[in-house]
């Protein structure tokens, strides 16, 4: 049990990592688990559309995407370019100790190489969870969002993500709270 304890504060820890890029965004601000909270949720809303998905590998997969974090940190784009993130060592270091360590390691392998369905629907969630983030500033009236609007979008695989981020974007942060759920 000690050594899930340690697993667990490792996770933990991305509540108290920001993430780096809304450095260069000017505005925002968001911690690695709250990213991987909604990018989970993302999934989990996907997997309910579709009973095709695996929908516990798929919310897993989102869950867990960004944990070797809590060691390497969030390197955003620019920092990227100058320096490199050995997150295969930062995730056999975490999981060395764990009996179902391989089931982490293999989730994380398989949304890194992003070739199924889920590790697609996975990758399509965590730029979905950024776009969350861009139409609140947005619609808040932060300035200067449509280069990162227009690469997030790009960025987007599946019918399902580009469908879901259509939707994003034509609704107010907000409508759920005005239309008060009468909808």
């Amino acid at each position: 049990m000690k050594q899930i304890a340690n697993l667990l504060f490792e996770a933990r820890m991305l509540k108290d990592l920001i993430r780096s890029g809304y450095a260069f965004l000017g505005s925002g601000k968001e911690s690695i688990a709250e990213h991987s909270f909604i990018t989970a949720f993302i999934c989990f809303a996907m997997a309910k559309m579709d009973a095709d998905i695996n929908s516990e590998k798929l919310v897993t997969m989102a869950l867990i995407h960004d944990i070797a974090e809590a060691r390497t940190g969030d390197f955003n784009y620019v920092e990227k370019k100058y320096s490199t993130v050995d997150e295969a060592k930062a995730v056999s270091h975490l999981i060395k100790h764990i009996s179902f360590g391989n089931d982490i390691k293999n989730l994380i392998d398989e949304f890194n190489s992003g070739e199924t369905k889920e590790a697609k629907l996975a990758k399509d969630a965590d730029q979905i969870s950024l776009i969350l983030e861009l139409k609140k500033l947005d619609d808040t009236g932060a300035k200067g969002l449509e280069k990162w609007f227009s690469d997030v979008l790009q960025r987007l695989e599946t019918d399902m993500g580009k469908q879901m981020a259509q939707s994003i974007m034509e609704t107010r942060w907000n409508e759920w709270l005005l239309n008060d759920g009468s909808e």
